[in-house]
Formats: structure tokens, sequence, C-alpha cells
């Protein structure tokens, strides 16, 4: 198995941290997401944001179903 890149560690973290901070299970992230139009299954979502490997288009939907207005890549 290929070790996790910085990269994509960083953002598999920003989606978790987004998450925490609304208070917002993968669950509820699932319907969020269903509300923009975005259609994935929590099985999915949990792998996809573990894994830290998904597209920009991806992270931008995610953020934006969380509510995100802002972004610190400190």
């Amino acid at each position: 198995m290929p070790e996790r890149t910085d990269w994509e560690a960083k953002a598999r973290g920003l989606v978790r941290a987004e998450m925490a901070r609304h208070n917002v299970t993968y669950s509820q992230l699932v319907e969020r997401l269903e509300s923009i139009g975005v259609h994935e299954d929590e099985r999915n979502l949990r792998n996809k944001v573990s894994r830290g490997k998904f597209t920009a288009a991806f992270l931008l939907q995610c953020l934006s179903a969380l509510g995100a207005t802002k972004l610190d890549l400190g």
C-alpha cells in the first residue's frame, strides 16, 4: 500500500477539521452534499476522506456543504 503524502493528509485534515468545527457527522455531511447535488453514500465518503485522495472539486463541495467561508492553509 502506498504511503499517504503530506498533501493527502492535509486535504483529509481540512475536511475533518471543518466537520469538527461545524459539529457535523459523516451521515450529516452526506445529507448536506445531497442538498447541493452531490451524491455520495456514507461509506464512500468515509473512505474518500480517510484516504485523502479526492479532487479539488470534491474538496470545495465538502467545504461548501459544511458552510466554510474561509480556508486556513497554515
